[in-house]
Order: C-alpha cells, then sequence, then structure tokens
C-alpha cells in the first residue's frame, strides 16, 4: 500500500461487510514467514505476524489485520510485551537510535506508527491502563518528533482522547459495580412475601413500550463498557510453548463481561418475582400479560437479551407452576415469543431472527433502526466452543490464524452493534427501579409461589414444609 492509508473511524473496521479478512497477496505459499491459502492468511509463527504489524515508510498493515491480531495475540503475550517489541523493531529498522536521524525517511515513518498507535488506543483502550503502555508510546514519540514538530500536537489528541475514554468507562464501571453490590444485597430480602407497600413495576411503569426502551437503555449501557479483548481474556489457558506461567499473571480482566451476565439474571428473577407477588390471581395475570408485551417491543427493538431474560423468567418453574393464573392469560403471543427463542436447532429461529436484525442495521437509516443487542450468554457460548474447538497454534509451532480471522468476525460484529447510541429518552426512575428493587431469591419464589397457588402434589408439599 502506497501513502497513508485514509483514517477511517475505528468503527468501519468492524461492519462485517467492511471486514475483510482477505489479506491479499500475489503468490499462493509463504510470504515472509506468513502462509497464505486461496489468498488469505492462514497461519505464521508469531514474530512473522509481529513483523506484519509494523509499518514502514512504505506499508502499513490492513485495518482487518490490525484489529485481528490486536485481539488475539493475547492468548501468546501479553500487550506491554507486544508494545514492546513493535517499538524495539521500529527501532531498528527505522534506525531511529542513529545520532543523526534521517528525517525524510522518519516523515514517511511517523504518521504510520501514529495511526497504527491511534487504532490500537481507540480499539483496546483498557490495554492503556499500565503505565509501562503508555511508557512506551511516550518513548516512541520522543524519537520521532524532532523530525516533525506535528508529532507532539497528534501525539496529545491521542493521549487526551485515550484518557477521556478511559475516565468514561471507569465512570460507567463504578456505577455498575455500585448497583451491583447494593443488588446482591437484595437478592436475599425476602424470603417471604415482602409487605404491600413494596412498589411493583406497574406503579412505575404501566407502558409496555416505555419498559422496553428503558431496558434496552440499559444493556447499551451495560454493552458499551466491554471491551473485545474480555472475549479473548475469558478463555486464556496456558501458552503450550511456555509451560511455566499463563501469560495473564494478573487475574482475568472480564469484569466487565460477568457484570453483563449478572443483569441478565437479575432481570430473569425481577420478572418472576414480580409475577409471583401479588396475592390475587387477577393482578398476576395482569403482570404477566404485561411482560409478554414488553418481551414483544423487545424483540420489535432488536433488544434481544432482554427478551430471553423475561422468558426465562417466565418459564422458571415458580412461575410456571402457577396454573391457575396462566388460565387467565392470552397466551398466544407469549408461545410466539417463546417459539423465536427455541433452543433447539442450536437455536435456529434465533439465530435467524438474530441474522434479520443485523441486516437490517446495515441499512439503517436511524439509531432505532441499528439496535442490535445479541443474546448475550449464547454469543459467549459460540466463542467459547470456537476458541476449544480450534487450537491456538498448529503442530509446527505456528499460530494459527484462520481460527482469530473467525474470532474477529464474531468479536467484530459485536462491537459494532454496542457502539450504537440509544435513541430513546432516558426515565431515570424506571431504570432505577430495574436495578434497586428488591428480588426473591429462588426458595423466595417458590414460597410466594406456594402461597399463591397452594401445592399440588407430595412433592410440593414437602418442599413448601422444608421451606417454611
Amino acid at each position: 500500500q502506497e501513502g497513508m492509508p485514509q483514517t477511517l473511524s475505528s468503527t468501519s473496521m468492524f461492519t462485517p461487510c467492511g471486514f475483510s479478512p482477505h489479506l491479499h497477496t500475489s503468490k499462493e505459499g509463504e510470504q515472509g514467514g506468513l502462509i497464505f491459502q486461496d489468498g488469505n492468511l492462514t497461519s505464521a509463527s508469531l514474530d512473522a505476524l509481529i513483523q506484519h504489524l509494523i509499518p514502514t515508510t512504505d506499508y502499513y498493515p490492513e485495518k482487518a489485520y490490525i484489529f485481528t491480531f490486536l485481539l488475539s495475540s493475547r492468548l501468546f503475550i501479553e500487550p506491554h510485551e507486544l508494545l514492546s517489541r513493535v517499538c524495539h523493531k521500529c527501532i531498528e529498522q527505522q534506525r531511529l537510535d542513529d545520532p543523526v536521524l534521517d528525517k525524510a525517511r522518519i516523515r514517511k515513518f511517523g504518521p504510520k506508527i501514529l495511526q497504527l498507535l491511534t487504532e490500537w488506543t481507540e480499539t483496546f483502550p483498557y490495554d492503556f491502563q499500565e503505565e509501562r503502555m503508555i511508557g512506551h508510546l511516550k518513548d516512541m514519540i520522543h524519537r520521532i518528533a524532532p523530525c516533525d514538530e506535528a508529532y507532539w500536537k497528534k501525539m496529545n489528541q491521542l493521549l487526551q482522547a485515550l484518557n477521556q475514554k478511559l475516565a468514561t468507562l471507569s465512570h460507567g464501571q463504578d456505577g455498575i459495580v455500585k448497583i451491583s453490590t447494593a443488588v446482591s444485597d437484595k437478592l436475599v430480602a425476602f424470603k417471604t412475601k415482602p409487605p404491600s407497600i413494596q412498589r411493583e413495576i406497574l406503579s412505575v411503569c404501566s407502558d409496555p413500550y416505555t419498559l422496553a426502551q428503558q431496558l434496552t437503555h440499559v444493556e447499551l449501557e451495560r454493552l458499551s463498557h466491554i471491551g473485545p479483548e474480555e472475549f479473548v481474556q475469558a478463555f486464556v489457558h496456558k501458552d503450550p510453548l511456555d509451560g511455566t506461567k499463563t501469560c495473564f499473571s494478573e487475574q482475568k480482566k472480564t469484569s466487565n463481561l460477568e457484570a453483563y451476565v449478572k443483569w441478565f439474571n437479575r432481570l430473569c428473577y425481577l420478572v418472576a418475582t414480580e409475577i409471583c407477588m401479588p396475592a390475587k390471581k387477577k393482578q398476576r395475570a395482569q403482570v404477566i400479560e404485561f411482560f409478554i408485551d414488553v418481551a414483544r417491543e423487545c424483540f420489535n427493538i432488536g433488544n434481544f437479551n432482554s427478551l430471553m431474560a423475561i422468558i426465562s423468567g417466565m418459564n422458571m418453574s415458580p412461575v410456571s407452576r402457577l396454573k391457575k393464573t396462566w388460565s387467565k392469560v392470552k397466551t398466544a403471543k407469549f408461545f410466539i415469543l417463546e417459539h423465536q427463542m427455541d433452543p433447539t436447532g442450536n437455536f435456529y429461529n434465533y439465530r435467524t431472527a438474530l441474522r434479520g436484525a443485523a441486516h437490517r442495521s446495515l441499512t439503517a437509516h436511524s439509531n432505532r433502526e441499528k439496535i442490535v443487542i445479541p443474546f448475550f450468554s449464547l454469543l459467549i457460548k459460540d466463542i467459547y466452543f470456537l476458541n476449544e474447538g480450534c487450537a491456538n497454534r498448529l503442530p509446527n509451532g505456528h499460530v494459527n490464524f484462520e481460527k482469530f480471522l473467525e474470532l474477529a468476525k464474531q468479536v467484530g460484529e459485536f462491537i459494532t452493534w454496542k457502539q450504537v447510541e440509544c435513541p430513546f429518552e432516558q426515565d431515570p426512575n424506571i431504570i432505577h427501579y430495574l436495578h434497586t428493587a428488591p428480588i426473591f431469591t429462588e426458595d423466595g419464589l417458590y414460597l410466594a409461589s406456594y402461597e399463591s397457588e397452594s401445592p399440588e402434589n407430595q412433592t410440593e408439599k414437602d418442599r413448601w414444609k422444608s421451606l417454611r
């Protein structure tokens, strides 16, 4: 590639259509230690892959390659070590240690290394929470800046943008942590039916459309904090070529991903609690119908995660055993939704709906049409199976790059979705309720359920007795 690539926003590299894993090469076979097949990079040694990431005066790596390699390299080498090696190779190749620098040459190289560092900070900002990472950035700039004053300015912009991004992310994380601790305290709050002062969902929000929109707010807010690398870090094992330590000696950096799964579980239990709580059958049926409408609207919005949580909550046995209550419910709409989220055929119906939503998102004119919130635990499961199903390294010690292109495709699509701005107005009152309303434990749900409709058989009678 001649000259500087045009600076694309970091999103453009992920749009599934713009994601071209075809790293073009004129000939098949081997090129600088990289193995190609049908024009695609399939495997290489780690060294060759690092070399392929490094810009020169007349080469800049493809966007898709940068993302794929930065995402997957952490299975073999920690980010600070990778950046250190990239900087050392640049210093060597561009002779940045020479007492007299070749200014013309460095002016060709400078914008490219800055572009690479910018892309890295934009896409994987969490990597730069480490002092060492910032140290490497600053060292690089000190070496090239004497050749062009503009590099200082560029570097300052980069660091400012990075600080801003990290501040936003950590501010959001703090908020989520505060809520999560509040929530876990509340989980055991009720063993038996609470007094009637307990507010219920319908007194806070009686319109299913509004609730579906507020749930979408919560989902997008939580998604925005998940770094793409968390998907890979969730599966970091020992690298077979380095038996001494796991790649990440520190705890796995997957806290946002875990917080998001906790939110899903909370929503399931909240739905079940709201249904089991009312004393009268008519009211319980009303709550069920309300949640069916909320779920349906979530489906229309493209919020599959909330949809699945609501259906799961309704399918919990303390809820599903309430036969008399369900007999008062118009269940046709519920069965349609259940059918959409039916797990048979590896969630065939849901995957079809997700593809439809993803397609709509690509051609969308408004933020509303762009929304795709996948059923998250299934996404994690897919990535888990992709990871378990293929080796990271081939028998000859090469990195299995084909696997990582597939991984990057799945994670890249997710990144596109998580960057959508929520188009709905926020209602702090409803959002506060969703995060803080007390919920029953499983035992509490059974107790409430048996008090609403007494046990049917001996098993249920015994369980009720032991709970009381």
